[in-house]
């Protein structure tokens, strides 16, 4: 069986994202990197396979797909054991209930600052502006995270789930600035270094690469 390919680029967000998953996992894979910079995205030939322009897309033996949840929901649903996407009705509510919570509450003020500190720390032009009305957003969002936090390990439960691992990596992207958004209240404190700080995430700290053997 051929080995997954990752067209992605080894230090874009939602690439690490998936990689991340892969690494869960142990799942080898092969990064087909795409350059943005140049334009890569845009080229006839990558739009037959990812008709938005945007990056990343896998193809495992033949089965193309793209946008990053759906990636590691496939991915996690090919290996049903490891507990990622639960099966149970009740837990597999909540996990969907709490996947919502991540995209909907979540990751809209996240990939906005985020995205401009990232920007900031590679000197490229950034808007200031637009850190300063996501990081509050955001900050109110974290209020409910640690409620629920209060009472449960994870965001679905005691269990982790991809709804945890889809907050990475912006969660980190965000922390990266000179704020405690992510740290200043305990529950999510504890829950977010705990995220930060397992094998599948720190793995590609340098960006993402291929990775054969575990």
């Amino acid at each position: 069986m051929a080995i997954l390919k990752i067209y992605g680029a080894k230090g874009a967000t939602c690439t690490r994202r998936v990689a991340t998953i892969l690494h869960e996992l142990k799942v080898p894979f092969e990064l087909i990197e795409v350059d943005v910079m140049k334009g890569e995205h845009k080229t006839p030939e990558y739009l037959k396979k990812q008709p938005f322009g945007q990056i990343p897309y896998i193809d495992d033996d033949g089965f193309i797909l793209y946008e990053s949840r759906a990636i590691c929901r496939y991915i996690a649903a090919k290996y049903p054991e490891s507990g990622l996407i639960p099966t149970e009705p009740k837990a597999n509510a909540l996990f969907e209930q709490a996947a919502s919570a991540e995209l909907t509450n979540f990751e809209p003020s996240a990939s906005k600052a985020g995205l401009e500190l990232m920007k900031r720390a590679a000197g490229w032009p950034s808007d200031q502006a637009v850190i300063d009305a996501q990081l509050p957003i955001l900050d109110k969002k974290l209020e409910a995270y640690d409620a629920i936090l209060s009472k449960q390990r994870f965001v679905a439960g005691d269990t982790l789930t991809l709804a945890d691992l889809f907050h990475l990596p912006y969660g980190p992207l965000v922390a990266s600035g000179e704020n405690d958004v992510m740290t200043h209240r305990p529950n999510v404190a504890r829950w977010y270094n705990e995220l930060i700080s397992r094998p599948s995430w720190l793995a590609y700290v340098d960006g993402v690469k291929t990775t054969t053997a575990y």
